[in-house]
């Protein structure tokens, strides 16, 4: 069976006629979308630390927030699976080896993405000001400069594949795009806010020798 074939015969196992398909779909592109606006209106307003008083508490919110936005998009992306038909090619033991294999490494690179940059690295505390003394170069950053996106991504992958539904792999090539899409954004973006530090701290630097003259 040729690539195309297979494909289409996969494509012919999503039902595009159940709506928490669709639903799905949106949860997973709103999540990134949601918070990179609201952070980027943090860091020119700061109007989410002038609700909670200060910065810290701000991002706290926040990560609160997304947390809980990531729970409803799971909880839907599991329903949306489960109104999805099941492909015989996809109810194998191996595939169910490689589905909590991938389940497995995808939490890993989530985990310790959080262990190492704690809860303001993780959830957009740069936009609020708290910035990471140095980068982080240990592991998982030491594989990609994106383990959270793409270890999500794996999970993602990984249930679709334990559900053994087609329409589940679909939706996790939809996660990857969006992710991609949002990683173009968001690097430029703070390594612009690191870069305007460093030119302070620079400056200030460069300010203090001249007293010192």
């Amino acid at each position: 069976m040729s690539i195309p074939q297979l494909l289409t015969g996969f494509v012919d196992y999503v039902d595009f006629n159940q709506r928490s398909f669709f639903i799905s779909a949106a949860a997973i592109a709103f999540n990134p979308t949601f918070w990179n606006i609201v952070a980027r209106k943090e860091y020119r307003d700061h109007f989410i630390t002038r609700a909670f008083g200060s910065a810290q508490k701000g991002c706290y919110a926040l990560a609160a927030t997304i947390f809980s936005l990531g729970l409803v998009r799971d909880f839907l992306y599991e329903r949306a699976l489960r109104d999805q038909p099941s492909h015989p090619a996809l109810e194998g033991e191996n595939v169910t080896y490689a589905a909590y294999a991938l389940l497995a490494l995808g939490n890993i690179l989530v985990i310790s993405s959080t262990w190492q940059l704690g809860i303001t690295g993780t959830f957009l505390g740069d936009y609020f000001g708290i910035l990471m003394d140095k980068m982080v170069t240990g592991f998982p950053f030491n594989i990609t400069s994106a383990p959270m996106y793409y270890g999500s991504t794996m999970s993602f992958l990984g249930s679709a594949l334990l559900y053994g539904k087609p329409a589940g792999i679909l939706l996790t090539l939809h996660v990857l795009i969006v992710y991609i899409i949002a990683i173009q954004f968001e690097n430029p973006f703070t390594s612009g806010i690191y870069a305007k530090r460093e030119r302070e701290r620079a400056k200030a630097g460069g300010y203090e020798e001249k007293k010192e003259l």
